[in-house]
């Protein structure tokens, strides 16, 4: 089929927004007889920005939209497409859109667990996902891998570091024609992912901890969302693409590692067994690994910007330091936990991360006293270890696992002083 119906979960954010460019892009580039499909959007999934969501809707002429408000509450600009019933309202909405409206794949780039529901059902209906929500994985990995297996979906990483795995694994004789969910093959010795460091790569761990949220909202790379940002600065966002990894690409924790590279050039390594080491490198811009997502398997012309060789002559490599950054410590002791260990880490980080954004008065579900910065990955580690997990029978088990780490992760907050509503 040449054309591709696409769904996007979380239009209106940072992957959503870039997505719709690389699609324009990629039918740009077939209307010149350059690539050899056309890609048709079928519905938006936004949070709350319902202004951007009727504009993307207007622009790419979608009908079927969904949006995580109260329908007695609809903005003007959304009455009309309201009363002809395309509109789905309510937190429920981006998984009854993907269950009722047609679609080839699905690009899921919702922020936190509230994607959960949407992807795993993308799954069992054998849509193609494009993945952006790494928590996803984190908390469901052995339910959605299942369901994509039974039901024939892949799993196209748009992650820039999961991208590079996909990409070095695809170069080796042993990964031709595979797509994730995969089993890793017997010639790979360790996939490794980079990390920049975030603000605070050469910062003391006592400095960490007296930062601002001005300081850990200054990225020096990527341009991200503040949740995003808030776990890049802390290296959480590296320790829960590791155990994205370990489900993608069915990678044992052991033969798992992250290192430290400011530049930001090269975002994965594949290890072999020979000794030799094959590295992916291109310029930090997220347009590429989604436009290589949405136009897998085949190679299309870029819209993101291209790697300066003779700008890249330096390229630092360092291992992380698990005092200053333990986040990364954590993701290991999940993958070894299993269960709902994901589920419970992921939720216990959520709940940190919400207080301590909400401490500037941006969330009015907090009140917050003092918080330092790396409150939020002590509160995580308290909560992994304090609250029992259990096996993953069905998407119950993840979500009542998230929600007792939740409970679990507020109480832990009351104790270092921030008060959740």
């Amino acid at each position: 089929m040449s054309e591709r119906r696409v769904i996007i979960l979380g239009s209106t954010g940072s992957i959503g927004t870039q997505a719709i460019e690389a699609i324009e892009h990629l039918n740009a580039l077939h209307a010149r007889g350059e690539h050899p499909r056309s890609y048709r959007v079928v519905g938006l999934a936004a949070g709350k920005n319902a202004a951007l969501l009727m504009e993307q809707s207007s622009r790419l002429h979608v009908r079927n939209l969904a949006i995580n408000v109260d329908p007695e509450a609809v903005p003007r600009a959304m009455e009309e497409a309201a009363r002809s019933g395309s509109v789905r309202f309510g937190s429920d909405g981006p998984e009854r859109m993907v269950r009722e409206v047609e679609c080839d794949v699905v690009l899921a780039a919702m922020v936190g667990v509230a994607g959960l529901p949407a992807t795993l059902a993308a799954a069992e209906l054998g849509r193609d996902i494009a993945l952006a929500n790494k928590e996803t994985l984190v908390a469901a990995g052995s339910l959605v891998t299942a369901a994509c297996r039974a039901s024939g979906s892949r799993l196209l990483p748009v992650d820039s570091e999961h991208s590079g795995v996909f990409q070095l694994l695809a170069a080796m004789e042993s990964g031709k024609g595979a797509a994730p969910p995969m089993a890793l093959a017997p010639d790979v010795a360790r996939v490794i992912l980079t990390a920049s460091g975030g603000p605070f790569r050469t910062w003391t761990r006592e400095q960490i901890a007296c930062a601002t949220r001005a300081d850990a909202l200054r990225h020096p790379t990527w341009a991200m969302g503040r949740k995003v940002t808030i776990d890049s600065a802390s290296l959480m966002n590296k320790a829960l693409e590791l155990i994205e990894a370990h489900w993608l690409f069915g990678v044992a924790p052991e033969k798992l590692g992250a290192v430290i590279h400011p530049q930001s050039i090269v975002h994965a390594m594949v290890e072999r067994i020979d000794g030799t080491t094959l590295m992916q490198a291109a310029a930090p811009d997220m347009r590429t690994p989604i436009l290589q997502a949405l136009a897998w398997p085949h190679a299309a012309a870029g819209c993101g910007r291209r790697m300066d060789p003779l700008a890249s002559s330096c390229l630092e490599f360092s291992p992380p330091d698990p005092e200053r950054f333990p986040a990364l410590g954590l993701a290991f002791e999940a993958m070894r936990m299993g269960g709902t260990a994901g589920a419970i880490l992921n939720a216990a980080n959520e709940e940190a991360v919400s207080a301590y954004l909400g401490s500037d008065g941006s969330d009015e579900r907090c009140v917050v006293g003092p918080m330092p910065f790396s409150a939020i990955a002590e509160v995580a580690a308290w909560t992994l270890r304090n609250v029992a997990t259990r096996a993953i029978v069905g998407l119950d088990d993840v979500l009542c696992a998230d929600g007792e780490a939740r409970l679990a992760a507020r109480a832990r907050l009351r104790e270092v002083g921030v008060v959740a509503r």
